[in-house]
């Protein structure tokens, strides 16, 4: 036999928000707000490695006489994007790995160039 429990309702105010509007939670806000939009962000991510960051070495190596350590942080942010795109990562890593690769490769620019 089954029991049916009526609760009265609560009128009171719940005061349960998270107001911990740090970067980082807006980051996560926005990294999964992007969520039907995976395989694109992967595909600008391949375009951005491909076409732009990865003659960042041979330009700092050749003309600015950078160390060959630029090279292994190219190569190492360029596999970590392929392997976090394909190998099925949720949206937020691969985000944060594109965006950690950008802030890393103008930061290069910025040290070896000026």
């Amino acid at each position: 036999m089954a029991i049916l429990k009526l609760n009265a309702p609560t009128w009171a105010a719940t005061t349960n928000q998270n107001n911990n509007a740090t970067l980082w939670n807006k980051w996560l806000a926005v990294a999964d707000s992007q969520a039907p939009n995976k395989t694109m962000w992967f595909l600008v991510s391949l375009m951005m490695q491909g076409v732009l960051f990865l003659p960042i070495p041979a330009v700092l190596m050749y003309y600015f006489d950078a160390p060959i350590i630029v090279l292994g942080v190219t190569m190492t942010f360029f596999f970590a994007n392929i392997i976090a795109g394909m190998g099925g990562s949720g949206i937020r890593t691969v985000l944060s790995f594109f965006a950690a690769s950008v802030i890393i490769h103008l930061a290069m620019l910025a040290v070896f160039i000026l």
